[in-house]
């Protein structure tokens, strides 16, 4: 229904967001990450997620209400993100969108993780072209999309990640090149001062005779790893500038490769690129380039709507609510593994035990 207001709740890693959307209308939000808690250990802990996510609900609910200028009792709807994630913290935030939505006396709707990465465009961009290629970059998926009516239509794979996805390569890379974590900003700010030129890492999956569309990068990552290998095996420091550049300009180039030929082949005049590794620097000016060559509209979110946050759950929400989309059920669980098949995700079955 027009004008409902959509709080939307994220809590599928290590960031807690929420968000107000109406009408396709961005109103508020707010983000708590835990990642200076996992950078430690190189890499996000379950447990402590979860744990983070219980501390930072509250918080953050309220202050992406403040923020909107809302009160409680001006939400209308309560969208969810119930997978793809860590089932400790997807539990964690389907339990506190269900107590919200039930003392609000508000209808819920699950949401599929990716698919609020699809719809956070529209925050900036207004409605998808119908139909568009969406190229999904982030640290556990990439996924070459074909989208029409995103709250109505099931979405179409043209192409998925056999292994590791782009932004785990960067994120194993990056540890070893010795850099932070995580990895991705930490190799985009490191190529800066590199020649994407100076290493001829591969670019896998782009021969004649591979799955046009499927994606593999564990290769790059062990080719990367064995780069830096025969310089430590001397005793000398990997430069390592030129070999960021060459990683980052490796996964660019497959990247957008694909996702150009995808629209050429479908006849489709709009790529939209969203997900973490959407904010990589070298991805977005080589996305623009390829797309201006061949005569194709890009959409590219803000940085600030690329990584997770609960802003793109309530733009599905809003788009489900605006479309007469059915409500969860009262058994609505989550899936921690769920494919991106629609954009609501009503999975039922008993659900975990409560984290206290």
């Amino acid at each position: 229904m027009a004008g409902t207001v959509v709080l939307g709740i994220e809590s599928s890693c290590d960031e807690t967001g929420a968000g107000l959307v109406r009408d396709g209308r961005l109103l508020g939000q707010a983000l708590a990450s835990s990642m200076d808690e996992h950078a430690r250990f190189g890499g996000v802990v379950p447990e402590i997620a979860a744990r983070a996510h219980l501390e930072a609900f509250t918080p953050v609910v309220r202050e992406a209400l403040d923020r909107a200028g809302l009160w409680p009792a001006d939400v209308g709807a309560v969208a969810v993100t119930t997978g793809p994630g860590l089932s400790g913290a997807l539990q964690v935030g389907l339990a506190g969108a269900k107590t919200l939505a039930h003392s609000l006396g508000v209808p819920l709707y699950g949401v599929h993780h990716l698919a609020g990465h699809v719809a956070a465009d529209t925050l900036e961009h207004g409605p998808l072209p119908d139909p568009c290629v969406v190229l999904i970059v982030s640290g556990g998926h990439t996924s070459l999309l074909l989208v029409r009516d995103l709250a109505r239509d099931p979405v179409v794979h043209l192409g998925d990640t056999l292994d590791d996805a782009a932004g785990e390569c960067f994120d194993k890379a990056a540890r070893l090149f010795g850099l932070p974590y995580p990895g991705g900003p930490a190799i985009d700010r490191a190529a800066r001062e590199g020649d994407p030129g100076a290493v001829a890492f591969p670019r896998p999956l782009t021969g004649p005779r591979d799955d046009p569309y499927a994606f593999s990068f564990s290769g790059l990552k062990t080719a990367a790893a064995r780069w830096a290998e025969r310089y430590r095996a001397r005793g000398e420091r990997p430069p390592l500038a030129d070999g960021a550049a060459s990683l980052q300009e490796a996964v660019a180039d497959v990247l957008t490769r694909k996702a150009v030929a995808a629209c050429r082949e479908h006849g489709v005049g709009t790529l939209v690129v969203v997900g973490g590794v959407a904010a990589n620097s070298r991805v977005r000016a080589l996305a623009e380039e390829r797309c201006r060559a061949a005569g194709i509209a890009l959409r590219v979110p803000p940085l600030r709507l690329c990584t997770d946050n609960g802003a793109m759950i309530a733009a599905v929400g809003d788009l489900l609510v605006r479309a007469g989309a059915a409500p969860a059920p009262l058994d609505l669980s989550v899936d921690p593994s769920a494919p991106l098949e629609y954009a609501a995700l009503h999975p039922v079955g008993r659900a975990a035990p409560a984290l206290v």
